[in-house]
């Protein structure tokens, strides 16, 4: 039996009274926080297990992003200043396309080194065409918590070279749910992700619905109404509004993450609404690809869930959730109002609505006992902070002012992968070293 006593500075809970406890400690049993309080010196010196006394940090629930595309890390920097459709068409397509095995994990290993570096113990991945076997042995082997799928394309106008068959798009999927589903002690599960609109025939679109009720827990994901052109694409292809030809086709439940859900109208947040679907948040990729800003507020106000997710590297040049958090609260000021997308409101969406977007409300997102023990460490006592001990200003301090400079470790499900800022996982030379090998073969096959 592993038992770890961890005893923080304070712990932001995000439990339902919100609470920030101060001088408490954390129980942990074979991974499932066991109790959460106050405990005596005598109980500290003769606890039967291991005691960690992190006085000086702040413990927070580990954050969860709900849209992320592993195999494009190793394309960073090449993609920039493109609209989504030109830069699918001139640059990713033909990039995944040359993905061979081993370019492919390098890409993934780098995505899994950032992601938990920067305290994001969950995630929800889109990944590519072909190797998808390759991304769930690594995320596996990381110990990360994730939902993911191979990404599914049957129709590419944009790069007809970079897509499969119908038939074979749906055999190997159900094949690789099979394999993939509920795996590794249930950290790893399945996420259904047709590509987009775009890129997926009906048919496609409708039968990769249909199997999920073979696979208990997993999800629909896709991306929806990120770009206009992507949009007018759409109507003259359905008649039909992105969302709207969704619904049309019964696509859309509580088990369906759209990534980023930008151009929508009044009919679209009704079933958004209705069919009570979860809005992925992408906020730095929907800048720089100059696809518009998503109406947040609006949909918080009416009830629809949202998370926030990085994307791809290409499309924001980093997988930080702190990014996403700052841009989040900051891009919808000048809209809607300073008061608008306040700290503890965001702070939420990378953690409990996350969770609850994943099916997984119950098991993480917030300290509390009977959950998984995913929690991270932070230092939030730097010069570069707000010097007020004030627990109302800590989410401030967390959306506002941190990075990923301030994680200290990172623990999934009571195992640490992170600790006093260095990956136990990885070597930093030796990934940076296989990421510049693969890459330039990767080059030499576009």
């Amino acid at each position: 039996m592993q038992k770890i006593l961890l005893i923080p500075k304070q712990i932001v809970t995000v439990n339902k009274k919100d609470e920030i406890l101060l001088n408490e400690c954390i129980e942990v049993t074979n991974g499932v926080i066991t109790n959460i309080g106050k405990y005596s010196e005598d109980d500290i010196s003769n606890f039967n297990g291991e005691v960690l006394k992190k006085t000086d940090l702040t413990l927070i629930p580990g954050f969860v992003q709900t849209h992320i595309h592993l195999c494009q890390t190793l394309f960073r920097g090449l993609a920039d200043d493109l609209e989504l459709l030109d830069w699918l068409q001139l640059k990713i397509f033909p990039f995944e396309n040359a993905h061979n095995k081993e370019s492919l994990r390098a890409s993934v290993r780098l995505g899994i080194n950032e992601l938990l570096l920067g305290g994001t113990t969950t995630i929800l991945d889109m990944g590519t065409l072909r190797h998808q076997e390759i991304i769930f042995e690594e995320l596996i082997k990381s110990g990360m918590r994730c939902f993911a799928g191979k990404c599914m394309i049957d129709v590419n106008e944009l790069f007809p070279t970079f897509k499969s068959n119908t038939k074979d798009e749906l055999k190997d999927t159900y094949e690789l749910a099979k394999s993939f589903h509920n795996k590794n002690n249930g950290k790893v599960n399945y996420g259904f992700a047709p590509r987009f609109a775009l890129s997926c025939s009906e048919e496609l679109l409708i039968e990769t619905g249909k199997m999920m009720s073979d696979f208990d827990g997993s999800l629909y994901h896709t991306h929806a109404s990120e770009n206009k052109k992507e949009i007018e694409e759409i109507r003259k292809k359905y008649k039909k509004d992105n969302i709207d030809f969704y619904n049309s086709i019964g696509l859309l439940s509580d088990k369906t993450i759209l990534a980023h859900g930008i151009h929508v109208n009044e009919n679209e947040i009704g079933i958004l609404k209705k069919q009570k679907v979860n809005i992925s948040h992408c906020p730095s990729s929907n800048l720089k690809l100059g696809s518009g800003i998503a109406n947040i507020p609006r949909y918080l106000k009416e009830g629809i869930s949202v998370s926030l997710g990085a994307d791809g590297a290409p499309c924001n040049n980093e997988l930080n959730i702190f990014t996403e958090m700052r841009l989040a609260t900051l891009i919808q000021k000048p809209i809607h109002g300073a008061s608008a997308m306040d700290a503890k409101t965001v702070f939420k969406l990378a953690t409990i609505n996350g969770a609850k977007a994943l099916g997984l409300e119950k098991e993480i997102g917030s300290i509390e006992v009977g959950k998984k023990a995913d929690l991270v460490l932070m230092d939030l006592d730097t010069p570069f902070m707000s010097v007020t001990n004030d627990e109302n200003n800590i989410y401030s301090k967390i959306v506002y002012s941190a990075g990923r400079n301030n994680i200290d470790s990172v623990m999934v499900e009571g195992e640490w992968l992170v600790e006093n800022k260095k990956s136990l996982l990885y070597d930093q030379k030796q990934l940076r070293f296989d990421g510049e090998e693969e890459f330039k073969k990767l080059l030499s096959r576009v």
